[in-house]
């Protein structure tokens, strides 16, 4: 017999809830015939068997949570050669473990070297310093494998074999860690993890700057580190809101039962990401949010008017539909709100492609389809997608490919209700537009002296502050909002 894993999935997605088991022991499997609906936090998807034969047994059920790798069945092919071939093709694919140096005795030289380096600290300190640049790079102790740490590129598990006496012994009485300086009598010994491939100046920056060495990802040879590394962790420090790797410290709940009856509801998984999404984007992204409103008395005529040809197109003609035409112009208009910002670089990527995301609610939480080359479809051509891929979303049917390559987002809950709202920036992105409920209000003409009833759209456009400025804002949101209102500005401009 024979295992068959849960297949990569897409990109990033490493995880998913099992809706669904469409088959069972006894069943013959096809290729191609599905096996699982899994629900993962883009979308919901039909997971296809790449083999063929009997099933034996299933190991996963409605309601697991299953990762990329993991047995989800094990078959029987037709005929012991395939089984072969394919027990042969999984032990080709299993990882290989890695035994780390660091569960290694050190050499004779790397052990002598250490003393020597414990030697240097009882030195004057210019001395000291001297000798640690002069011998810094070329150091066999410090060159040592034993004493880097993993690269980020190469990733190695940590050991859990016991070490072995010479290196305990070693690290105990000549390895210091020289980012602390030397360790008092009476402090308990450090936890037996190699010390950051670093010179002291670096070290002595890292301390000037108050950031723990061994946190900085190196990215010279063998992970050694450099001040310029030391100066990049502090910047992702800063914009992550002083974490290193940008996740939301998970806050102490009280116990609810003293108060009540409560009920633990698992989170799905488009739930759970939309939560880790949003709450990274909040907390590394300064947000700014604009308002304007539109007078789409005009708009609002034309609309109806046309509404029935755009319906016998299989489209719906929605002021949703019309404000993706025209963020589509004005991101040809201003281009700085196509963009990202890729902090590690340095850099902001501006896209030469427009593709427009547009939030749809689902039963299962908030989903962002994605319109390609919007400004290249007229409004008919949108709304014929949009209504196509709205309902792919809440039938869950829509695809990953269907909900990657954003630009720019619009959320409309118009349909709802309310005032205005605050929109968090889809990330990567830097830019999305809230549309909420249009009603007529009076509003005073300077022609006539008095007041007309008009019929007014509220808008919000939020943005990255650190791409975007307010008055770029501001003029993108009257853009938009003098699109709206005269559309022939589509034409002229667009």
């Amino acid at each position: 017999m024979a295992d068959f894993t849960l297949p990569e999935l897409g990109e990033q997605i490493e995880t998913g809830d099992v809706l669904r088991v469409l088959v069972k022991a006894g069943d013959t499997l096809t290729k191609d015939q599905p096996i699982l609906e899994l629900e993962t936090d883009k979308a919901t998807i039909e997971v296809p068997s790449s083999v063929a034969g009997i099933v034996k047994a299933i190991k996963v059920k409605a309601g697991d949570k299953v990762k990329v790798g993991q047995p989800i069945l094990s078959y029987e092919a037709s005929n012991g050669a395939s089984v072969l071939a394919n027990g042969e093709a999984k032990a080709a694919e299993k990882p290989v473990a890695v035994e780390p140096d660091v569960a290694r005795p050190f050499p004779a030289s790397a052990r002598e070297e250490s003393g020597r380096a414990s030697a240097r600290l009882d030195e004057a300190p210019e001395a000291r310093s001297r000798q640690g640049r002069d011998r810094g790079a070329e150091s066999p102790a410090l060159h040592s494998p034993a004493l880097h740490s993993p690269t980020p590129q190469s990733p190695a598990p940590l050991s859990t074999a016991p070490q072995s006496p010479a290196l305990q012994g070693d690290r105990g009485t000549n390895v210091v860690d020289i980012s602390r300086g030397a360790r008092p009598a009476n402090e308990p010994a450090a936890p037996d993890m190699p010390p950051a491939p670093a010179a002291p100046s670096v070290r002595r920056t890292a301390r000037e700057l108050g950031v723990e060495i061994s946190e900085v990802r190196g990215t010279g040879p063998n992970g050694r580190i450099s001040v310029e590394d030391v100066k990049a962790h502090v910047k992702r420090l800063v914009t992550s809101g002083g974490r290193a790797d940008g996740d939301t410290a998970a806050v102490a709940l009280p116990d609810f039962t003293r108060w009540g009856t409560v009920e633990r509801q698992p989170m799905r998984a488009v739930r759970r990401k939309t939560a880790e999404h949003l709450s990274a984007a909040w907390a590394t992204i300064p947000h700014v949010t604009q308002f304007d409103l539109a007078d789409i008395t005009g708009l609002e005529e034309l609309r109806k008017k046309y509404a029935k040809q755009v319906e016998a197109a299989g489209g719906s003609l929605t002021v949703t539909a019309i404000a993706v035409k025209v963020v589509a112009a004005a991101l040809k208009v201003f281009p700085k709100f196509n963009a990202s910002i890729d902090t590690a670089a340095d850099e902001i990527i501006v896209k030469q492609f427009v593709n427009i995301g547009v939030a749809v609610d689902t039963d299962r939480g908030l989903l962002v389809p994605v319109i390609k080359n919007a400004d290249q479809k007229n409004i008919v051509q949108l709304s014929v997608e949009l209504a196509q891929l709205s309902e792919k979303a809440r039938t869950r049917k829509i695809s990953l490919e269907e909900m990657q390559g954003g630009c720019f987002s619009i959320s409309n809950l118009g349909g709802i209700g309310g005032t205005y709202f605050t929109p968090i920036v889809n990330a990567p992105e830097v830019a999305i537009l809230g549309i909420s409920r249009a009603r007529m209000e009076p509003v005073y003409n300077k022609d006539s002296g008095q007041f007309v009833p008009r019929f007014m759209l509220p808008l919000a456009l939020s943005y990255d502050h650190r791409v975007v400025d307010g008055a770029d804002g501001i003029r993108f949101l009257r853009w938009v909002v003098e699109a709206l209102e005269q559309p022939f500005l589509l034409v002229l401009q667009g």
